[in-house]
């Protein structure tokens, strides 16, 4: 075992005892904001999200608070991050595709559910990091991490049960919508760049898709081939 893997264990051990309780409470507060699927909230009692933020914000990491991550990106508020887990409408076993891994908390809470993750991140500062805590975290958990463009999805193992985008979209990437099992959600923010409003896209049969625009948000541009074009 690599030396980091073992201080990431060991600082878990540590610090377990020290933030389980904010992680009830930061459960306690989802649920009152109306998450009601247990599975979800089960997930963030035992997730160490301290792990995915830098050390010096690691006080801040059960707040219900959006933080930065490296590559002017952020760690989504723990509301967001349950809200688009809860429209996914999951069940254990669901293969579901991640656009933007992030610092890899939301893959975290797909895991902890039972489904088969597989997560994109064009950072590969970002993809290389969330790959290690994930794999240190899941040994035995079926997360696949890639690194590249999340806008083309990944077909390979499509079709997916669910799709979650976690950066916004100017519209719905044609590619993702091809990558949906009938039956499946797609919950993906689109807007301009600075504000969006989530949706909740349901594949009804080959053709027809139902598109339940939501609530107002705020995420990072979704960057690649069939989002925003640039650095931004």
């Amino acid at each position: 075992m690599e030396l980091s893997s073992i201080n990431l264990i060991l600082v878990g051990v540590e610090d377990n005892f020290k933030f389980k309780g904010r992680r009830r409470i930061l459960a306690l507060e989802l649920e009152k904001k109306g998450i009601t699927d247990n599975k979800i909230l089960d997930s963030i009692k035992n997730i160490p999200r301290h792990l995915f933020v830098d050390p010096g914000l690691s006080e801040q990491a059960y707040l219900d608070k959006a933080l930065p991550i490296e590559n002017n990106q952020t760690i989504s508020q723990p509301f967001t991050v349950a809200l688009q887990t809860q429209l996914l409408d999951l069940n254990e076993g669901y293969k579901v595709l991640e656009i933007g891994t992030g610092s890899g908390y939301q893959a975290a809470v797909l895991a902890e559910m039972g489904v088969k993750v597989f997560t994109i991140e064009r950072h590969f500062e970002l993809y290389n990091e969330a790959r290690r805590v994930l794999k240190d975290l899941y040994p035995d958990k079926p997360i696949q991490c890639r690194f590249g463009d999340g806008t083309i999805g990944w077909a390979e193992f499509a079709p997916f049960q669910g799709i979650i985008v976690t950066a916004g979209a100017p519209e719905i990437p044609e590619s993702l919508l091809k990558q949906l099992a009938i039956g499946g959600h797609c919950i993906i923010p689109v807007g301009n760049e600075r504000s969006q409003v989530m949706h909740c896209i349901i594949r009804e049969d080959e053709q027809s898709f139902a598109d339940y625009p939501l609530e107002d948000v705020s995420f990072v541009p979704l960057i690649g081939k069939q989002g925003w074009s640039g650095d931004q």
